[in-house]
């Protein structure tokens, strides 16, 4: 009879436990000279598998990581079940990998390694709180979104956490609308090379939106997120408009705001 996916799954976890003379590469070593598995090697075990498109096998190394506190397997685990990444999409399962991470290293340096890991974990935090997860406990709470990003975009300083916190500044969603505020944390990820943070500093600065306009400097944005910013649609749409609005003067003016920025950047 022919096992279903998770039966087969569960056999998998079962061989694993059962059977420590294995190693998770499958070579043979004695059980009374073989050490403990570590996290790490589970990890590891686990994305070769994914490679190798064995995602039951891949499941169940990281899993074991994962559950033996390894944080990069928890933070893995997460985008896969976000994402449907060789895992059912479950919304509900990835939320809940990215609080683990968030309540045991909060407090962890900036500076560490796994702290990208960290970071991207409040954002991700944040994003199901902006929308909440349908038919779960987990409502929209733009309050709470504000507090997961405004944690990743100040301790960690995570790029993709400060164009959501401007942008919530700007619509003044979880938060007052604060027109400089939003400026401030666009302004700060536009220079880490946030192409959608450049892009809306740029629309802001260059339609003088609640901020003085300065619509040559708006322009120089503009013209980076659209380099930068791939198949954002949006993105191409606001510096096309702008470019067609833009006096000769303010074009001129733009190129030259442009070689100053990306030479001070090779400097």
């Amino acid at each position: 009879m022919r096992m279903s996916s998770v039966t087969q799954l569960g056999l998998a976890a079962c061989v694993l436990w059962l059977a420590p003379a294995f190693a998770f590469d499958g070579t043979r070593t004695p059980a009374n000279t073989r050490p403990p598995v570590t996290p790490f090697e589970a990890f590891r075990s686990g994305t070769a598998s994914l490679k190798a498109g064995e995602s039951d096998k891949a499941l169940v190394s990281l899993q074991y990581a994962a559950d033996h506190g390894y944080t990069v397997a928890q933070w893995k685990l997460g985008r896969m079940y976000a994402d449907g990444d060789g895992v059912p999409r479950n919304d509900m399962r990835a939320f809940d990998y990215f609080r683990r991470i968030a309540d045991a290293h909060a407090e962890d340096s900036p500076h560490l390694p796994q702290a990208r890991f960290v970071a991207d974990a409040f954002l991700q935090l944040g994003n199901y709180y902006l929308a909440g997860i349908p038919n779960t406990a987990v409502k929209a709470d733009p309050v709470r979104a504000h507090e997961m990003y405004h944690y990743a975009a100040s301790y960690f300083g995570h790029p993709d956490a400060q164009f959501a916190l401007g942008k919530l500044y700007r619509d003044g969603l979880g938060t007052a609308k604060d027109a400089r505020q939003a400026m401030r944390w666009l302004h700060l990820a536009a220079n880490k090379g946030q192409p959608k943070a450049q892009a809306l500093l740029g629309h802001m600065l260059f339609k003088g939106d609640d901020v003085p306009r300065q619509a040559a400097r708006g322009l120089m944005w503009l013209t980076l997120a659209r380099d930068g910013a791939g198949n954002e649609k949006w993105v191409a749409e606001m510096y096309d408009a702008a470019f067609k609005q833009a006096t000769d003067n303010e074009r001129q003016m733009a190129v030259l705001y442009l070689e100053r920025y990306m030479k001070g950047r090779r400097d």
